[in-house]
Order: structure tokens, then C-alpha cells, then sequence
């Protein structure tokens, strides 16, 4: 084996060792996020009796037609359940108003508004862009500490984990009745997001 040879593979050695520890600690943060953040998630009967100042419903995309993604239908449809349990009298809808053809919030409040929630109860955040921007306007735009936040329990770790970062007082519904296509690539994402935010909130 020639001395390049030797150099190559040991250079090759220590970047997999590098590798190796680097996953190791996002895979510890993501644990660290996983167990912080459930510690508040609740389901919608288990949440009946509470008293929040919001219902706080995190933005999931459009379909084609401008109508929610299923994500966030679900997310909007237990929305509806906790207000209906009394839970808050008011609901936040918190997304991107990027144009007139894409437009999350009035969406989102479009399809409260045909499920019963009245137009008085909903209030509407368009420059909920990221996770963290929804949750600190909550507190610091809108004025709100006791929350509820609605997403799906693989985000919901995160946002639970921000929101506690934020100073909010936030418990979580998780808003998955099943499993949703593409989910693995999700979590690899949210494996990557998590690692962000818990350096972004050191």
C-alpha cells in the first residue's frame, strides 16, 4: 500500500468518525427536543376542562385549489373540536399570506368559519412563516401566554420545545388521526429542524 494510499484512507477514517459523533449528537438532541416537548401532549378529552388563552393552529400548506392540505384540514378539524370543548374562545390561525393565490390564514379561517367557529373567535396571523415565528407572535404580537398549540405529534415536539423557550405556557393536541404519505421524509426533516432550533434557542 503506497504512503497516498495510507493518507486517503486515513483522512477517509477520520471524516466517518467525524460523521459518526455529529449524527450522534443531533440523534441526542432530537431526543432531548422529543422528550422535553412530550411532556405536554394531550388529546382533545383529556384537554376538556382546561382554560386557555388560545387555540394556536400552525399553518400546513394549500392544495392546488387554495383549499387546506390534509395536514392542515386535520389540524383545523381538531382546532374545532377543542374550541367546541370550550377550551379557548378564541382560535389563532397562524400561516403564510405570501399572495392572493397563496393564502394559508384565510383558508384556514374559511374552513373554521364553515365549521362552526364564529368569525369573532378567529383571529389571523399571516406572518407565521417558520414554527418559531408563529409561536413568539402568539406571545409577543398577540399578547398570549397560556396556549394550545394544534399539529401533528411529529411537529409537536419542536413547537411544545420553542414555545416553552419562548416563556409560553403551552400544552400540545396532537392532530394525526392516521399516518400521512411522505411522512418518512418529514421526519427527516424535522430531524434536521430540531437540531436548528435547539441551537437557534440556546
Amino acid at each position: 500500500m503506497s504512503k497516498r494510499t495510507r493518507t486517503v484512507l486515513k483522512i477517509l477514517s477520520i471524516a466517518v468518525v467525524i460523521g459518526l459523533i455529529l449524527v450522534l449528537i443531533g440523534a441526542c438532541i432530537n431526543l432531548y427536543i422529543v422528550h422535553t416537548g412530550g411532556k405536554q401532549i394531550y388529546t382533545v378529552e383529556q384537554m376538556r376542562g382546561s382554560q386557555a388563552d388560545c387555540i394556536l393552529v400552525l399553518g400546513a400548506g394549500l392544495k392546488p385549489d387554495g383549499s387546506p392540505s390534509d395536514m392542515l384540514r386535520d389540524r383545523l378539524s381538531f382546532a374545532c373540536d377543542l374550541w367546541n370543548e370550550g377550551v379557548s374562545d378564541t382560535v389563532l390561525v397562524s400561516g403564510d399570506r405570501a399572495s392572493e393565490s397563496y393564502d394559508e390564514v384565510t383558508a384556514m379561517k374559511n374552513y373554521l368559519l364553515a365549521h362552526g367557529v364564529p368569525e369573532e373567535a378567529i383571529l389571523e396571523d399571516p406572518k407565521g412563516y417558520s414554527t418559531s415565528e408563529s409561536l413568539k407572535r402568539a406571545k409577543d404580537v398577540f399578547g398570549y401566554e397560556n396556549v394550545v398549540v394544534v399539529t401533528q405529534r411529529y411537529h409537536l415536539y419542536r413547537a411544545l420545545y420553542i414555545a416553552q423557550k419562548t416563556g409560553l405556557d403551552a400544552k400540545g393536541v396532537n392532530s394525526d388521526p392516521y399516518t400521512y404519505r411522505g411522512q418518512v421524509l418529514r421526519d427527516i426533516r424535522e430531524f434536521a429542524a430540531r437540531i436548528k432550533d435547539f441551537f437557534k434557542f440556546l
